[in-house]
């Protein structure tokens, strides 16, 4: 029975991929292209760079480097690939971020020593370094490093015309997504450093990416179609460094992607919380992308005008799916979404119909957050729906998260409504991820806004009883307890009321925040639980 249990949920996960997906892969694996080594074409110089945004330092000192709140050392070439650092931290040793640091000018000398070490230190085609999404990452890199007047290593240009080489035969197309979409980048980077035939085909290549991805990954509302704020403004950031690029060696902005810029923006600001921070729907952590201010920023250096016209009191983002509430002292974002794209949910988590909150300008209602990839105990935990503030029915995920990548079943948001009056904003939504269970369970949510308080009602329509649980996870900052049933959230001179009413039971418990990759924090959760009788009310009011 377990196994035919994993056969099923593998069938309801290979189901939504795209044939390309299926085939690619056989062929990514099976075709291994040899390293072209000739000589490198000659380079472009380019006309005009503006700065890009600043990377975080993550080159401690020596052979040390700090990289999702880790230090590891590189002391030796075998340390490249060294098995007793996880994955995503060797990716990053691999990406040379480091090298867009604030101290960049002061390291240089360092840096300069770093990329001839990875040059000798990393076969050509072999090791994590020559996969094509960290190999798309440092090409981009390497090449806004040089734009910014530094001098190359005397044999760092020709590894960057190999590894463009080697890249031109190995986009993600089994993958797509942002992985195609670097790829894509970084080949669009190589075509114009470089000049002559070789670099038109790379250029010629990357643009067509581009265009095919952009069309596929920006939603009508400025969304990013994975529907994680994280990756959205990652790849509003692409968006803004290949508008530099093109700029800087005099080439037109094909297919109108400057008009992209705005609505992303505004996307990325309703879907961050007042400290400036993106909020932890999907696969999101802080410290990863760039913030809102900083992409905002870098657009105006590139001449676009930005309107500083702030949030309304209710915005609305139909197509990604995503709701933005500002309301006296409550800024609120409400989860309406597909879990992403259904052919490549890798990112997902089963959020549906959660919501995070800040009062007074601070974090206080939150998701847990995301801190580890890989296929971990931990991973599925943080994507499942226990870790969102949001219904859980007998004791399962709204969406079937499994591995570290991957979604079988997965919730789809149905019967969508908003009303707003003068003194009152009432957003309804329901989700089908739990109709697989027995009776067909549905999960109904209200949310209802006024001045000074919201309600929130939840509902499961059924043909059996089920058990629930209503989860609310608190950011570190805020001191809870509960007393006579009534649950006290406090921060400074800040007091918030939550009350559940109906016959279940509330229990406050502790539980971990992750607000970045490496990072586990203490925090408090209330999980309310009840025995759910066909079309019974769980009603929540928070009041301030």
């Amino acid at each position: 029975m377990q196994a035919l249990g994993k056969l099923l949920r593998f069938f309801n996960t290979i189901k939504y991929l795209r044939p390309s997906q299926l085939y690619g892969r056989i062929w990514f694996h099976l075709y291994r292209p040899v390293p072209e080594l000739s000589k490198e074409p000659e380079r472009r110089k380019p006309e005009k760079w503006i700065a890009p945004i600043l990377k975080p330092q993550s080159f401690v000192s020596d052979n040390k480097f700090n990289f999702l709140n880790h230090i590891g050392e590189l002391n030796s070439c075998e340390d490249w690939n060294n098995p007793k650092y996880d994955k995503l931290w060797l990716y990053n040793l691999h990406y040379f971020d480091y090298i867009q640091s604030k101290n960049a000018d002061e390291e240089a000398s360092n840096y300069h020593n770093l990329i001839k070490r990875w040059i000798i230190e990393n076969q050509p085609g072999l090791g994590n370094g020559w996969e094509p999404y960290p190999l798309s990452l440092r090409l981009v890199n390497w090449i806004k490093w040089l734009m910014s007047v530094n001098y190359p290593p005397d044999i760092m240009l020709h590894s960057m015309a190999v590894q463009a080489r080697y890249l031109g035969k190995r986009c993600e197309y089994h993958l797509l997504g942002n992985h195609l979409f670097v790829n894509g980048k970084a080949l669009l980077f190589a075509g114009l450093f470089f000049k002559g035939k070789e670099a038109d085909e790379w250029f010629a290549k990357g643009q067509q990416i581009i265009n095919r991805e952009i069309a596929e990954q920006v939603l009508e509302d400025g969304g990013n179609f994975e529907r994680s704020p994280m990756y959205h403004a990652i790849f509003l950031e692409d968006i803004l460094d290949i508008i530099n690029l093109l700029k800087a060696f005099n080439r037109p902005v094909f297919n109108e992607i400057s008009d992209l810029v705005a609505p992303m923006l505004v996307w990325l600001e309703a879907m961050s919380h007042p400290d400036g921070e993106v909020s932890f729907f999907n696969d999101s952590a802080i410290g990863i992308s760039s913030s809102y201010r900083q992409l905002k920023a870098y657009a105006v250096r590139l001449e676009f005008e930005v309107r500083d016209e702030g949030l309304g009191r209710l915005s609305v983002f139909k197509d990604s799916g995503y709701m933005r509430v500002n309301y006296g002292s409550l800024d609120a974002i409400l989860d309406l979404a597909p879990v992403g794209p259904d052919y490549i949910p890798g990112h997902a988590h089963a959020d549906s119909l959660s919501f995070e909150l800040s009062l007074y300008g601070r974090r206080c209602f939150v998701n847990s957050g995301t801190s580890v990839y890989g296929a971990s105990s931990e991973r599925i935990r943080q994507r499942g729906t226990s870790a969102h503030n949001t219904l859980v029915i007998d004791g399962e995920n709204s969406s079937e998260v499994w591995g570290g990548f991957r979604v079988a079943r997965r919730a789809y948001i149905v019967g969508v409504s908003v009303e707003e009056t003068e003194n009152e904003i009432s957003i309804y939504g329901e989700h089908t991820g739990y109709t697989r269970l027995s009776g067909g369970p549905i999960h109904k949510r209200k949310w209802q806004f006024f001045s000074d308080k919201l309600i929130i009602t939840d509902q499961i329509a059924s043909k059996q009883s089920h058990r629930a649980a209503v989860y609310f996870h608190f950011h570190p900052d805020w001191d809870v307890f509960l007393k006579d049933e009534i649950i006290f959230i406090k921060q400074s001179n800040h007091m918030v009321r939550l009350v559940i009413e109906g016959q279940g039971t509330t229990e406050l418990c502790d539980s971990s925040y992750h607000p970045e990759f490496g990072m586990s924090v203490p925090n408090k959760k209330i999980v309310y639980h009840r025995q759910e009788k066909c079309f019974g009310i769980i009603k929540t009011t928070i009041s301030w």
